[in-house]
């Protein structure tokens, strides 16, 4: 099969990027003729670059015309687009409707029914603009970066695209990773018929962990809905001797560092995915307290796979990865001090949280296999080109 995947990238590097590239090397490795046609937001200088980028987000001529070239060289059988804000546009869907090629769209995050794509504002989760045509309160409120003039623009997309029809008659087939994430789309008015849920994976079984681990661990975005300010306040709570580690960069940076004083508490700042894949093996379980919906956080699935249970808030698409009490626990979001009752728990409960890591690893051999992950893709392509048939 050939397939032409299109991706835009962010400035800084993401999980969605990570998912693109071993979604390209799993359907390599079965056989299949796979290219990337991809635009870089690290092209964007200046006010100028700005401006013109704003208007391109919207419809974009050039990546239609160049998409053009690329599906007339390479002949795909279907188009799988992952991120197309904001350079590529949905005007790329136009050059794969003339060329009778169906398309697959992965939604990694709520872009196409909140202009800040993360339904979370003022920290707290929003849903003020889903369901609506021109989602007019992210531009009052100036959701997208703070800008109400970037949040018009988005809005502008969102609304251009949804009264024209393109959600519902461009697209052949959506994936998004989670029921939660389903249901919200559809509430957003994303046509239910062509919304399927396959969540991401690991394209390589990294094997479990075969240490108990004495820290807990934090991977992510160092910034307000991540959850991370609740989670030092919930350490300043604990006994001294419970280890945090703290993985990533961010907006918060600082504010981490600053925390890290306390000689428990250790800011590692950025990591390969080999230096992540190492510190949660040798944890002694995961803490993911995100206080917005999330798409689907690829640190849960990493932590199951080695065997290491969850921590995380009972909110969005973690409250549906997570078994309570099985595969993890759940705490009430923004709550400090239920956050750190939760943590002295799997920290004072060491056989019980070595058989929830029993049953997170069967939870990552049942559901996030790259196997598995293939087969649901493929059938997802079948439907998606008999739908366009």
């Amino acid at each position: 099969m050939k397939i032409l995947l299109l991706h835009n990238y962010y400035q800084q590097p993401g999980g969605e990027d990570i998912v693109v590239a071993q979604e390209k090397a799993l359907l390599e490795s079965k056989g299949n003729d796979v290219r990337l046609f991809s635009a870089h937001n690290n092209t964007i200088k200046g006010i100028v670059g700005r401006f013109r980028t704003a208007l391109d987000s919207i419809y974009c001529v050039h990546s239609k015309r160049e998409l053009d070239k690329e599906i007339c060289s390479f002949q795909p059988d279907i188009v799988h687009a992952h991120n197309l804000f904001p350079l590529l546009s949905p005007s790329v869907y136009g050059a794969c409707k003339a060329h009778g090629i169906p398309v697959v769209q992965t939604l990694h995050n709520f872009r196409l029914i909140c202009p800040n794509a993360l339904l979370f504002r003022n920290g707290k989760t929003c849903e003020l603009c889903v369901g609506k045509t021109v989602p007019w309160p992210a531009i009052q409120h100036g959701c997208y970066r703070g800008s109400h003039a970037g949040s018009a623009a988005v809005a502008c997309m969102i609304a251009t695209h949804g009264l024209g029809g393109t959600w519902t008659s461009s697209v052949d087939a959506y994936i998004t990773l989670t029921n939660f994430s389903r249901e919200k789309l559809i509430a957003g008015k994303l046509p239910s018929n062509r919304l399927f849920v396959k969540p991401n994976f690991l394209f390589t079984d990294p094997g479990r962990s075969s240490r108990a681990g004495d820290y807990a661990l934090f991977v992510g975005r160092l910034s307000h809905e991540k959850g991370i300010s609740t989670l030092l306040s919930a350490w300043a709570r604990l006994r001294e001797n419970a280890k945090l580690k703290i993985v990533g960069t961010g907006p918060l940076e600082g504010f981490v560092h600053e925390g890290a004083k306390n000689s428990s508490i250790q800011a590692i700042g950025h990591q390969t995915q080999e230096g992540v894949m190492n510190l949660i093996d040798g944890a002694a379980f995961v803490i993911f307290p995100s206080e917005c919906y999330e798409g689907f956080p690829r640190v849960i699935v990493e932590s199951f796979a080695k065997g290491k249970p969850v921590v995380a808030s009972r909110l969005g698409s973690m409250a549906e990865l997570i078994d309570h009490g099985r595969t993890g626990l759940l705490f009430e979001p923004r709550n400090a001090q239920a956050l750190a009752e939760t943590i002295e728990w799997m920290f004072a409960n060491s056989r019980q949280v070595q058989t929830m890591g029993e049953a997170a690893r069967v939870e990552f051999e049942t559901k996030y296999t790259a196997d598995r992950n293939y087969w649901q893709l493929m059938e997802i392509y079948a439907r998606a080109s008999h739908g366009h048939a």
